[in-house]
């Protein structure tokens, strides 16, 4: 009882209590289970021969002396508390996301810069040396290579010529081959003569007559034409004429009014209606060469004067040249005041007869007029 009740030996070792024993892991710790208050630190105690901190009590230290008698019973090793350090690295290293390593970049593709494609080139023909003499060696020989060929053949093996010479002096060639062939020179082989028909030879023959013909006329009308291409581009100038004369003449409208350049008098036969077959003439005292003519019709200019008269409509002009030949010009008017200019190309001119055929706005109380004539020739500025 005694034993019982005696106070506890001091040599007896306290059994460790298992929540302190078993340490904490990081596999037990559960994210839900945190308890989010702080919770104080351990007191790290003070290493051997270092002061402890200050504001703590020192704590005592209790000398026991060990009982070599008394029963011993192994003691497990307390487990080392986890350092601060440790704890705030496991708790960083569970809020991290893991992230796969970076792949490393591929290399870029070489660049290489655009170029045009290559343009095909055509292959050269193959030039091939004679080579050596081809058919029998005891063969006909050709006549103009001597390359013995078999005599079967009709044509040289080697320069295709015919084994055959022809005799073609007796052969008469066309004219333009004996006119650029004066030679005489015998054609190579190929060149045979074309085959002529007699449509053929009909036909070349009015080719050929054509042909001839258009030359023949083109050199009679050149001068003609250098004349003309003259004519056309030279300056005008007016031209007068030396005197005039008419079929009849209306009291104080005589016919050289109708050249005296003043366009409010004018000439007119007397008679009404549309004065068919009624004429003027103008004649020049040398011969004259004339280019343009310009003819204004009624009393005068102005528009509201235009129907007071009959209208020429149409005109023949006889021309006269100097070796007495005449010729005739078809002039027509319109039913307009003012001057109306005609192309009149005529050379060596003496003499000019206008003769009216009809006439607008013909009536018994009307007759026709013409208020101006004008010719007019080349400048004399022209043969400076």
């Amino acid at each position: 009882m005694a034993n019982a009740s005696a106070p506890a030996s001091p040599h007896a070792t306290p059994e460790p209590s298992p929540q302190a024993a078993a340490p904490a892991t990081d596999d037990d710790y559960d994210p839900d289970d945190e308890d989010t208050t702080e919770t104080p630190l351990p007191v790290i105690p003070p290493e051997d021969g270092t002061a402890a901190p200050s504001g703590t009590a020192p704590t005592p230290a209790h000398t026991h002396t060990p009982d070599e008698t008394a029963p011993t019973t192994p003691v497990p090793a307390a487990a080392p508390a986890p350092a601060l350090g440790d704890t705030m690295a496991a708790r960083a290293r569970s809020l991290l996301v893991p992230v796969a390593d970076a792949e490393p970049r591929p290399a870029a593709p070489p660049s290489v810069a655009p170029v045009l494609p290559g343009r095909p080139v055509a292959d050269r023909p193959q030039v091939r040396a004679p080579g050596p003499v081809q058919g029998e060696q005891h063969g006909v020989a050709c006549p103009w290579c001597a390359t013995p060929n078999n005599p079967d053949r009709h044509f040289c093996v080697r320069c295709a010529m015919p084994m055959t010479l022809e005799d073609r002096s007796s052969i008469r060639l066309p004219w333009w081959r004996r006119l650029f062939n004066r030679n005489g020179a015998t054609p190579w082989a190929g060149d045979r003569p074309r085959l002529r028909r007699t449509f053929d030879r009909i036909l070349s023959w009015l080719v050929a007559a054509v042909v001839l013909t258009l030359v023949i006329i083109a050199a009679m009308n050149t001068p003609a034409a250098i004349q003309a291409t003259r004519d056309h581009f030279a300056k005008r100038a007016p031209v007068a004429p030396d005197s005039f004369a008419a079929s009849r003449s209306y009291p104080g409208h005589k016919p050289e009014l109708a050249f005296d350049k003043i366009n409010n008098s004018w000439w007119g036969p007397g008679v009404s209606q549309s004065g068919e077959g009624e004429w003027i003439e103008a004649r020049f005292d040398e011969p004259t060469r004339l280019l343009d003519l310009i003819i204004t019709s009624g009393t005068s200019v102005r528009p509201d004067q235009l129907s007071q008269s009959a209208l020429p409509h149409r005109i023949k002009a006889t021309i006269t040249l100097k070796d007495g030949k005449t010729t005739t010009r078809e002039i027509t008017l319109d039913q307009s005041s003012g001057g109306q200019r005609r192309a009149f190309r005529v050379g060596e001119v003496t003499k000019v007869r206008f003769t009216i055929e009809s006439s607008y706005m013909a009536s018994g109380s009307k007759q026709v007029s013409i208020a101006e004539i004008e010719f007019f020739g080349r400048s004399s500025a022209n043969s400076t």
